[in-house]
């Protein structure tokens, strides 16, 4: 049994207990007796799992668990809500810009779940829009991929590209837990740790690869650190990020020429408060290399760094939503801030 204390005020949460898929009960049913509403669960006398939170103004919060070894695909999951953020444009879990340590989705570490997503950032000057998908295994374990689409819109014309031109690529992406867990290890200084890895494959090969003469593929390499606080309803999380990508691999990766393909390290920050356990508000902040500048002569193509004020609501354990105001700072000729929306779906 793990105990996580947490004092509430002003506002009672309910307790609830959350029962992790493959519970087993002792008892055996009278062959006689009806049946008519039983828990989906089956009993082993040797190993059971129980998850039980509660929270109250006065009352410490207690989780046990117990090994299990079943594993159940596509459950509805024994985590609390919120506590596996969203997805990023680049398909990792976590906030919008910044990938977390925690992994993706509800999944407790006896259970597999899936979820996908849809993005759309609308700017000043582009359009992205950004779908993809990702796997939860045990709770220790994240796949993705993202495909991101974006729109030139009108600044096709200006580039003698056509209007509404657009830029292509996709990510696939693995994340591992390595340590620590940001949820039941309440009584530690220890965050919560995690590593990933993003390849990138941009389509591009008229603006990417032949005027500007960049490499079209590449490899981002990040170690998250995620500390969540829920006696204070606050997550903090720390990534660092070694990278060749131009805003964020849409405009290739390395410098102009073929020149300046040494990795980079950036930081990435984010902050979020739980204003109850479905809705919570909070920002971000990334940093980006500035390999491109001076392009088209001046200060075209400067890259600044990002950053983000979000508000995300769960529906329930499968539909979420955020909505954000961000500023991605210069993209190409001058700065790009506006709507961002995504929504996912989880199981």
């Amino acid at each position: 049994m793990r105990k996580l204390s947490q004092s509430m005020t002003g506002t009672n949460i309910v307790a609830m207990a959350v029962a992790a898929a493959g519970l087993t009960s002792t008892a055996h049913a009278n062959e006689n007796n009806d049946t008519s509403e039983t828990a989906a669960v089956h009993e082993s006398a040797s190993e059971s799992t129980a998850v039980a939170v509660q929270m109250s103004a006065d009352a410490p919060v207690e989780v046990m668990d117990d090994t299990t070894s079943r594993r159940d695909f596509l459950p509805s999951g024994g985590r609390l809500l919120l506590t596996g953020g969203v997805s990023t444009i680049e398909g990792a879990g976590g906030g919008g810009l910044v990938p977390w340590a925690l992994i993706g989705g509800y999944g407790t570490r006896d259970q597999v779940g899936v979820s996908a997503y849809a993005t759309g950032v609308d700017t000043k000057d582009f359009t992205l829009a950004s779908y993809g998908a990702a796997f939860n295994i045990a709770n220790r374990v994240e796949l993705s991929v993202a495909r991101q689409n974006f729109n030139l819109r009108e600044v096709g014309n200006a580039l003698n590209l056509g209007n509404r031109y657009t830029i292509s690529q996709t990510i696939l992406g693995a994340k591992v837990r390595l340590f620590g867990d940001a949820i039941l290890e309440q009584d530690s200084l220890l965050p919560q740790v995690a590593v990933g890895v993003q390849y990138k494959i941009n389509d591009d090969e008229g603006v990417v690869e032949g005027a500007l003469g960049l490499e079209r593929e590449g490899v981002d390499i990040y170690a998250s650190a995620t500390k969540l606080i829920l006696s204070k309803s606050l997550l903090l999380n720390a990534t660092v990020r070694l990278t060749k990508a131009n805003q964020f691999g849409i405009l290739g990766f390395g410098g102009l020429g073929g020149q300046n393909q040494d990795y980079e390290a950036q930081f990435e920050g984010s902050v979020a408060y739980l204003l109850s356990r479905k809705f919570a508000v909070g920002g971000e902040y990334r940093t980006k290399s500035n390999r491109l500048e001076g392009a088209l002569g001046g200060t075209s193509f400067r890259e600044e760094d990002a950053w983000d004020i979000f508000a995300a609501y769960t529906l329930n354990r499968n539909v979420s939503l955020t909505v954000a105001y961000a500023r991605l700072g210069q993209i190409a000729l001058r700065r790009q801030d506006g709507a961002y929306a995504s929504i996912q779906i989880g199981f």
